[in-house]
């Protein structure tokens, strides 16, 4: 009797369970089996673009022009700006200006919205099974029909300034989009689920984002700096950034001008590459964003067991 009447009684018990740390531990699947549920969710995926897309521009009167309008005033600003009252020498900045633009738009807003996904669809986390990488692909989708918008304006503009494209680099563009969808995908999918742990991330990506902005040749030409990396030997260093290659890439193929001259001196813009030389590069980008987007992968299994306690 004395033994009975000393055990805690069943209150206690649950109680105590109940403050007791709860650590879940992540089903094995292995990465390509996770890359196998993806393609079975795709109708999934499709229906989070859709509402990522909805959510941007509800109660908006305009809509998907705002994605028209943005890079039109971009073009309009730094055409009068630099062409009319700057007197920028080179010819048509605000062409070559757009070309890096509509690549750096579609990155940066991938990884903006993907790294906070995870956090702002908790609610779902918690309560529904499916692969969560969708909720960080669904970003860069949204991200991607955004910038097919956007596209429209620059072929717009291509037109009226009657700029002709590079043809021989123009079948180069697709391989360049593939590869930047691939490269964001890969950092998206990785950074949605370190930011459930770390919520600096997001903050952090800020920053980020602002300094690598200004390492890619999108605002200044890229031998500009290209010239004085050469002179030392540290070229190779400009392409640590995937994400210039795939920016020259366009800019060769849209913008097309390799030199300007002024004041009777050559003014160098892009690299005088052949068309082989940028699908190397590409190839080479592609190939390492698929090693990070299996390296997201497994990062994503490793951590993905405890998203709905860190939520």
């Amino acid at each position: 009797m004395d033994q009975a009447n000393s055990l805690p009684d069943k209150n206690t018990v649950a109680s105590r369970i109940e403050d007791l740390p709860i650590r879940v531990v992540s089903p094995k699947i292995g990465v390509f089996t996770r890359i196998q549920n993806i393609w079975t969710f795709r109708e999934l995926l499709v229906s989070m673009v859709r509402k990522e897309l909805r959510i941007k521009y509800k109660n908006s009167i305009l809509g998907f022009l705002w994605s028209l309008l943005n890079p039109a005033l971009y073009l309009v600003i730094y055409y009068i700006v630099f062409q009319k009252i700057l007197k920028n020498n080179m010819p048509l900045f605000a062409i070559f200006l757009l070309c890096g633009l509509l690549v750096w738009n579609f990155f940066s807003n991938s990884l903006s919205s993907a790294t906070t996904t995870i956090i702002n669809n908790a609610g779902i986390v918690k309560k529904v099974a499916f692969p969560r990488e969708i909720l960080a692909l669904a970003s860069v989708g949204a991200a991607l029909i955004f910038f097919l918008l956007q596209a429209c304006v620059l072929v717009l503009a291509l037109a009226v300034f009657q700029v002709i494209p590079a043809f021989s680099y123009l079948w180069l563009v697709p391989f360049a989009l593939l590869a930047l969808v691939f490269f964001a995908s890969a950092l998206a999918i990785a950074l949605s689920a370190i930011n459930v742990y770390l919520r600096d991330t997001q903050h952090l990506m800020e920053l980020v984002l602002l300094a690598w902005f200004w390492g890619t040749p999108i605002v200044y030409p890229f031998q500009e700096l290209g010239v004085r990396l050469a002179e030392k030997g540290l070229l190779y260093l400009y392409f640590f950034n995937p994400v210039t290659v795939i920016v020259l890439t366009f800019q060769r193929a849209l913008y097309a001008k390799v030199s300007y001259m002024s004041g009777g001196q050559v003014h160098p813009l892009l690299p005088a590459y052949s068309p082989g030389w940028f699908a190397i590069q590409l190839l080479i980008v592609i190939l390492v964003s698929a090693v990070l987007f299996l390296g997201a992968l497994i990062l994503f299994a490793r951590l993905e067991g405890n998203f709905a306690e860190e939520l």
